[in-house]
């Protein structure tokens, strides 16, 4: 009898600021992300093809931005993956920050 995959995890890597989702041990993809101040601003997301059509982007959007909610953030979602996924999903609207000329700036400046 085959054993059925374990369910994915995702993980915050704060030494690389991102959250990597992981499916049997495997890296299968990330959502990059930088502080700034209360901020959390997502920039880019990307799951690995050999992953892609699993539903796993989302997985990992939803558990990033959850902990996001339990840090005490707020998200700037630059990323347009992020964006896209919170129109869809009210409830984080409460700690979703504008991406403002500022925020633009200042992320152009963090990643040189």
């Amino acid at each position: 009898m085959s054993q059925s995959p374990a369910a994915p995890i995702v993980e915050r890597v704060d030494a690389r600021h991102r959250y990597e989702i992981l499916v049997d041990g495997r890296p299968a993809g990330l959502t990059a992300y930088r502080d700034r101040g209360e901020q959390r601003v997502f920039f880019h997301t990307e799951i690995d093809d050999a992953f892609a059509g699993q539903g796993l982007a989302a997985q990992l959007v939803q558990q990033a931005l959850v902990d996001v909610r339990e840090s005490g953030k707020r998200i700037v979602p630059v990323c347009p993956y992020v964006a896209k996924f919170l129109k869809k999903h009210a409830e984080f609207a409460d700690i979703t920050d504008p991406v403002t000329p500022d925020v633009l700036r200042w992320l152009e400046a963090e990643l040189g």
